[in-house]
C-alpha cells in the first residue's frame, strides 16, 4: 500500500477567490474575476491560482497568480521570496527568447491573502505530469511517438542552452547566497544551511550527510563561469503547446551557479522518475532524456562541453533527497505518515543517491 497523497494545503480555493476579487477591484475598478480554479497539478511550494479577467483595461484576460506558501502549511522551504521570482521572471522575458509568462502584478503585503503573490498571463497547452509520472502508461507525453518525444526533448534542452547563452552574467549576480566564497561553494552552504533547517530538532540523515562528504571528494577543478540558472529546470514545470514550449515555469529555485547545476537537476530529475517507474515493473521512457544525449545536445548547442558531470548529477540527487525528506517529516506532521526507525527511508529515492555516492550508479 502506498503512502496517501501529500496535502498540498490548508486554504480553501473559494475563500482565495473572492479575497481575490476584492483586492483585484482596488487595481482595476469594477473588474470581475471568474472561472476561478486551483490545477490539479498544484505543489507544495508556491500554490497556484487560475482566473479570468472581465475588464476593459486589463492588460491579459486569462491570469495566473503565484501565491507564496501557507506559513500553517509546514513549507517546504524557510522562505517564499515573491519578488524575487517575480523579478527573474521579468529579466528572463526581457534578455532571452524564451516563452516566459508575462509578469503582471506584484503583491508584497501578506493581507489580501495572507501572503505575498504576483500575477502573471496564463498559457494554455498541457504539461508532462509528475503524478503519476510522465514515464508512467497512461499520459500524453508516453502515448506519444519516439519522434514527437524526440521533439519534445530537443526543444527542452534548447531552453536550457538558449538561457544559459542569451542571459547577461551579470544581471543573475543578485542571485548569490550570502557568505563568501565561489557561485557553487555558496549554492553548496545554502543546500547545507537548508539541510540544517530540515532536520533541526528531527532524525538527521546519514545518507545526505555522506553525500555532502562525497561532494567534497569530487569538487570541480574547474568550476565554470556562473550563469543564471532556472533552478527547477525539468519538463514538468513547461507548458507545452504540441510538443513546443509554449511557458517555462517555476523560477522560485532560480540561482546564479554554473550551467551544470542546471543541467544535473534536469538529467537527475527525469531519472528519478524513470527509475521509480522501472521499480514499480513498468519500462518508463529508457531513450528519453538520458543523460549522454542531453551532454552531447547541450555542448553542439551552446559550444560548452559539460564537465564534472558526476559531480552534479549527484549534488542534484542530494538537493532532491533534502526537499524528499522534508516533504516526509511534513507528511509526519499532518498525521499522514509514521517516521521510521532510519529517516534515510524516508527519501524515495534513497537507493539511487546511495549508489551516486559509492560511485556505482552511472
Amino acid at each position: 500500500m502506498t503512502a496517501p497523497r501529500p496535502r498540498t494545503s490548508t486554504r480553501e480555493p473559494e475563500e482565495l477567490g473572492r479575497r481575490l476579487a476584492a483586492w483585484l477591484d482596488h487595481r482595476l475598478p469594477g473588474a470581475k474575476v471568474t472561472g476561478t480554479s486551483v490545477p490539479g497539478s498544484n505543489g507544495m511550494s508556491s500554490e497556484t491560482l487560475l482566473f479570468d479577467v472581465e475588464h476593459p483595461s486589463a492588460p491579459v484576460r486569462a491570469c495566473a497568480l503565484r501565491l507564496a506558501a501557507d506559513p500553517a502549511a509546514y513549507t517546504v522551504f524557510p522562505a517564499y521570496d515573491m519578488p524575487r521570482q517575480h523579478r527573474v521572471m521579468a529579466l528572463a522575458a526581457e534578455h532571452t527568447d524564451l516563452p516566459v509568462p508575462r509578469v503582471l502584478w506584484l503583491e508584497e503585503d501578506p493581507a489580501p491573502l495572507g501572503a505575498p503573490f504576483f500575477v502573471m498571463a496564463r498559457a494554455e497547452g498541457r504539461v508532462p505530469p509528475d503524478v503519476m509520472p510522465y514515464t508512467y502508461e497512461g499520459n500524453w507525453l508516453h502515448s506519444a511517438t519516439d519522434a514527437e518525444r524526440a521533439e519534445l526533448q530537443e526543444e527542452s534542452i534548447s531552453l536550457l542552452a538558449r538561457l544559459h547563452d542569451q542571459f547577461p552574467a551579470k544581471e543573475a549576480a543578485f542571485l548569490l547566497p550570502p557568505g563568501t566564497g565561489s557561485p557553487l561553494r555558496r549554492h553548496v552552504d545554502a543546500q547545507r544551511a537548508y539541510y540544517a533547517w530540515v532536520v533541526d530538532g528531527l532524525a538527521r540523515s546519514p545518507l545526505l550527510e555522506r553525500a555532502f562528504d562525497r561532494l567534497e571528494e569530487l569538487w570541480p577543478a574547474d568550476e565554470g563561469d556562473p550563469v543564471l540558472n532556472w533552478g527547477d529546470a525539468r519538463i514538468g514545470n513547461v507548458v507545452y503547446d504540441g510538443f513546443r514550449p509554449a511557458a517555462v515555469l517555476d523560477w522560485e529555485m532560480a540561482a546564479c551557479a554554473p550551467r551544470e547545476v542546471d543541467l544535473g537537476w534536469t538529467v537527475y530529475l527525469h531519472r528519478f522518475f524513470q527509475d521509480l517507474t522501472v521499480g514499480f515493473g513498468q519500462p518508463g521512457l529508457p531513450d528519453f532524456l538520458r543523460r549522454e544525449d542531453l551532454e552531447r545536445r547541450y555542448a553542439e548547442l551552446t559550444g560548452h562541453t559539460p564537465r564534472d558531470m558526476e559531480f552534479h548529477t549527484l549534488y542534484a540527487a542530494l538537493r532532491h533527497g533534502i526537499v524528499m525528506l522534508r516533504i516526509a517529516y511534513r507528511q509526519a506532521y499532518f498525521g499522514e505518515v509514521e517516521v521510521p526507525a532510519d529517516p534515510d527511508g524516508l527519501i524515495l529515492h534513497h537507493a539511487s543517491l546511495a549508489a551516486m555516492v559509492q560511485g556505482t550508479y552511472w
